[in-house]
């Protein structure tokens, strides 16, 4: 694959904060899906004192090809783990905080109680308003929504047709039931999914994907540039230009989604209070009220 285009570099942060964050995550114990997926904004959420938490341990049941986290048989689930959740909120003064996993395929509820676990620490003991969790497929879904969150997040990642190289334990029909699933069951919680681009995809698969998310009643939606956290992950296929990620943005406003974040640096989480499209209130509108309001 040719050099990282100019669109690709980022200025590198001030380091003192990036510090003062990891040494906060390493003395609470807690993990953090920017370090263990070497996500590319990693220094730039790090120096506004933004983080997204990974529950659960650190070590994935599965071997999605495109991912940097570590693989592998998991430790026990940590009981203490929402309390020290807790408290590194509290300690980096977030309002709106986003909760992720690794897979853990070895666990009865694939990991739903720990889930329901961090809500209630927050809301009890941090007093954290909003709320987003993504999720992955294996969870005891009725669990996770009545702990009712913000923002219930389950990632596509890819078209289907490169599921087998991309995501080979995973299933995309099973994905978009997810989806739907959380929608028939609660309509007022907001449903979101992200894909990045880059790995084969065409721009027709990429418009059906879309057209699957909202068939399903996906309310947000993510579009990101793939970049291989190791060597040894999947290569690059191609860089998108920025012209066509506008593109992206511009179709997922024509299909109806409530907000389409789509520029080379997205990711599922980057920047997600900034672009959620409504931050919570007494008289929050919901995501039915919202769409009437974007027509």
């Amino acid at each position: 694959m040719s050099p990282l285009p100019p669109w690709l570099k980022k200025p590198i942060p001030k380091h003192s904060n990036i510090s003062r964050v990891r040494k906060l995550m390493g003395e609470n114990g807690v993990h953090t899906v920017c370090e263990s997926a070497k996500c590319p904004n990693i220094g730039e959420c790090f120096a506004k004192n933004t983080v997204t938490f990974l529950i659960l341990g650190d070590t994935c049941t599965r071997r999605c090809a495109f991912c940097g986290v570590k693989k592998g048989i998991p430790a026990p689930v940590d009981p203490d783990e929402p309390k020290k959740i807790a408290e590194a909120v509290k300690k980096l003064g977030l309002d709106y905080v986003v909760i992720t996993s690794v897979t853990r395929d070895d666990l009865p509820d694939g990991g739903a109680g720990q889930f329901v676990e961090v809500i209630r620490y927050l809301r009890l003991n941090a007093a954290v308003p909003e709320i987003e969790v993504l999720i992955p497929d294996n969870l005891d879904l009725d669990r996770v929504l009545e702990a009712k969150p913000f923002v219930l997040n389950h990632n596509l990642e890819t078209v289907p047709r490169l599921y087998p190289q991309v995501r080979p334990q995973a299933d995309y029909r099973r994905s978009l039931k997810v989806l739907r699933y959380i929608k028939d069951q609660n309509p007022s919680i907001y449903t979101k999914s992200g894909i990045m681009v880059g790995l084969g995809e065409k721009d027709e698969e990429i418009e059906q994907v879309l057209r699957d998310l909202r068939a399903v009643g996906c309310d947000l939606v993510t579009i990101g540039q793939y970049l291989p956290p190791a060597k040894q992950k999947l290569p690059v296929i191609r860089y998108v230009d920025p012209l066509i990620f506008a593109e992206y943005e511009r179709l997922g406003k024509e299909l109806g989604f409530l907000h389409t974040a789509s520029g080379p640096f997205v990711r599922s989480s980057y920047r997600a209070g900034d672009l959620t499209p409504v931050r919570r209130s007494s008289d929050h509108p919901s995501p039915s009220e919202m769409e009437r309001g974007y027509q």
